[in-house]
């Protein structure tokens, strides 16, 4: 497999939502998100309307950079993850920005078709 690298700075793509955006850049076997959300941002509220489920379908594995994000399941199982936390999230959540900090964090699993408008 050759070497490859794509800055995020130069994304391939960029997805907008209310109070936030992910931009990606697609590598051989990956595609490799930054997630920012702003203060207020909750997926319930700013998501969920472009991709029309009951709750957050996507898988995460991220790295987060700076900020918190508090994490309820479908199961009811919640959690906070902040800056230097890696993190697996499984589909069935909704999620929202703790504090007055943006959130920030790396995503690779979830990051191809993060906040895509429903088909």
């Amino acid at each position: 497999m050759p070497l490859e690298k794509k800055s995020l700075d130069k994304p391939d793509g960029t997805r907008e939502f209310p109070n936030g955006q992910m931009v990606v850049v697609e590598l051989p076997d990956v595609t490799v998100g930054r997630a920012v959300m702003r203060p207020g941002w909750k997926w319930s509220s700013d998501v969920k309307p472009i991709v029309e489920t009951d709750s957050c379908q996507q898988a995460h594995t991220m790295y987060v950079m700076q900020g918190r994000l508090h994490i309820a399941m479908d199961d009811g199982t919640e959690s906070e993850v902040g800056a230097g936390e890696a993190v697996v999230v499984s589909p069935g959540h909704d999620a929202w920005v703790v504090g007055d900090e943006d959130f920030i964090a790396l995503d690779w699993s979830g990051a191809a078709t993060y906040a895509k408008p429903a088909q």
